[in-house]
């Protein structure tokens, strides 16, 4: 592809990004151009990838036909205050900061410039990322093709109305924390029983990523699964019952309803 990737912000999602466009093929490395503050880390991984490296988030803006802003929340307004005035009409912002509305970044960079906001979850970092996709009016088809192209290199990528953004992160931006809980019990459980530790976290870990193939490649029904692994009077159908009595089903929903809930919060302080 022909257009020039820019990145304010190399932290661990940014990073993952520019990794997998350049492994990819989608954007070879000398037409990716980044800053950040830590220029230890952008040295870092000039050395790796041999992208440009740029003094400001400007130049960034200047050299880039598409620009992630892959900066934490409380450091967008800054930023783009920064570098407001490089963004012309034909310059795509993609941003990657939870819970932040389309309609506060137009209101810095100009409300005829072209936003896409996106969710992407940590699992990026190992190319099976989840990444959810909100565009404005201006964006045209080509526009998002190539940005959907960018974050299918880390994964996997769904179009979603922006006004489930905040209603969704409970499901795809945190969710990786609350199964790496669950692996984590699993091998405590399973060290309690005299397994050694290492091992117990690979059977874990290996447990989950196969079910969740499962469910994504059979197209079942995670009950229906559920019950193909419960034999009568079994060990399996035990263990279901104590996770019911303890309310596991209810522990996570009232988790991610928690979850949304502070997500809505910060939607409200920048919307």
């Amino acid at each position: 592809m022909d257009f020039k990737l820019g990145f304010i912000g190399t932290g661990n999602m940014g990073a993952a990004i520019i990794k997998g466009v350049i492994k990819s093929g989608i954007v070879a490395a000398e037409r990716i151009f980044v800053n950040d503050v830590d220029k230890e880390k952008m040295g870092i991984l000039k050395n790796e990838t041999g992208i440009n490296t740029l003094c400001s988030a400007e130049e960034v803006v200047e050299h880039s036909d598409i620009i992630i802003l892959a900066v934490k929340p409380n450091g967008v307004k800054s930023v783009l205050e920064d570098c407001k005035g490089k963004f012309k009409s034909d310059k795509v912002l993609v941003s990657i900061a939870v819970g932040i509305p389309i309609n506060f970044y137009k209101q810095i960079i100009g409300e005829d410039k072209k936003v896409v906001r996106t969710m992407p979850n940590i699992t990026a970092l190992v190319g099976e990322g989840m990444t959810l996709v909100s565009y404005d009016k201006y964006i045209e088809e080509d526009e998002l093709q190539n940005v959907k192209s960018i974050f299918e290199s880390i994964g996997k990528v769904e179009m979603l109305e922006e006004k489930l953004m905040s209603e969704v992160t409970a499901l795809t931006g945190s969710s990786p924390a609350y199964i790496f809980m669950f692996i984590e019990a699993m091998a405590d459980a399973a060290v309690l029983a005299g397994i050694p530790r290492g091992l117990a976290y690979k059977l874990a870990a290996q447990a989950v990523l196969g079910s969740a193939k499962m469910v994504l490649e059979t197209g079942k029904h995670p009950g229906e699964l559920k019950d193909q692994v419960c034999s009568p009077a079994g060990t399996t159908i035990e263990a279901v019952k104590i996770l019911e009595k303890n309310g596991l089903r209810f522990a996570v929903m009232d988790a991610m309803e928690e979850c949304t809930k502070r997500a809505r919060e910060i939607g409200k302080i920048y919307g």
